[in-house]
């Protein structure tokens, strides 16, 4: 009989996933309960820029009971309901602050909100979406001292190592703001994550898959990819009508393909929260991949991965 493979991290998966280092940590199941806050960003209310980022339409990822006008608790308690009746019931939370930039507001009304979450029952701690320049001392401080008691991770919004990239989409920081916060968030103790977005104007296959030797460098806990989806509404449907051949979107088995190349390259310490972006069809301006869901599409990608007897890591720090 051949024994099943261990791979680094601790299970027998092909990459170093979400859901299992959960069930290494708590010994089960911990679902993450997404909140709007009622947040905006630098980018959109003239802090920094106006307009926010070409390919930005928030509205693609909030599940349906996220609702600025309901209380923190409230949309808690909705969510807690909404994954019982869609999923097994989990028995710990965590309050997932996904909705445009989390901290973008003063230290003491952020208190407010992260607190009446972390006071919820069975809430274990909080995972916070933003974006790097978003972030100071005062702010790393005070998450700092709720990572000693709760779970705790700052999710930055990267999408791109290139700067000209992110010049292009009016992103509105540089890769180097976002080392610099990665860096101090992590020096602090507190879980650091990162979002990266794949098949943006300008960038090749080359560039995309060195990608993963400069973010495999930093010391990022959790990592998600997603591809490039173009939504309505926004500047970069506009872009896409006028100049298509700027674009080259990847179909669903060019993207695996690249996806494989790409995990073998990558650091196997990062836990990879999800390689695919999900959004309903109404809100795409380009057609998607069809009727797949994420687990659909996660089942496809590790069949490839067990094809070419590969997984995450396999050539990290070779220089392939």
């Amino acid at each position: 009989m051949s024994m099943q493979k261990t791979y680094s991290w601790g299970d027998s998966r092909r990459f170093n996933s979400y859901s299992g280092y959960f069930k290494r940590k708590f010994g089960g199941r911990v679902q993450k309960l997404t909140i709007d806050a009622g947040f905006t960003c630098p980018n959109r209310d003239g802090t920094i820029a106006v307009g926010g980022c070409t390919y930005c339409n928030n509205d693609a990822f909030n599940p349906s009971y996220c609702n600025p006008a309901k209380s923190i608790t409230q949309q808690i308690e909705e969510g807690i309901e909404f994954h019982t009746v869609r999923y097994r019931r989990a028995e710990r939370y965590l309050a997932y602050f996904q909705a445009y930039s989390n901290t973008h507001a003063p230290l003491e009304h952020l208190k407010k909100l992260y607190s009446e979450a972390l006071a919820y029952p069975k809430v274990i701690g909080l995972v916070i979406g933003t974006r790097p320049d978003c972030i100071d001392e005062e702010k790393l401080d005070y998450f700092q001292q709720l990572a000693e008691q709760y779970y705790i991770t700052i999710e930055y919004g990267v999408e791109s190592c290139y700067n000209r990239t992110l010049e292009f989409v009016n992103r509105g920081h540089t890769f180097e703001q976002a080392v610099w916060a990665i860096e101090q968030t992590h020096k602090r103790g507190i879980g650091v994550g990162a979002h990266i977005i794949f098949g943006l104007p300008g960038e090749s296959i080359p560039d995309m898959l060195a990608e993963a030797d400069t973010l495999s460098q930093l010391p990022l806990h959790t990592i998600k990819f997603h591809q490039l989806q173009i939504f309505r509404n926004t500047v970069m449907e506009t872009q896409y009508q006028e100049h298509p051949e700027m674009f080259n979107l990847f179909t669903k088995e060019n993207y695996f393909r690249f996806l494989v190349d790409f995990i073998e390259r990558l650091n196997p310490n990062f836990v990879v929260e999800r390689f695919t972006g999900e959004a309903p069809p109404r809100y795409l301006a380009v057609p998607g991949w069809g009727k797949y869901r994420t687990d659909q599409l996660m089942a496809m990608f590790e069949k490839m991965l067990a094809e070419r007897d590969t997984w995450q890591g396999k050539f990290y720090g070779s220089g392939v």
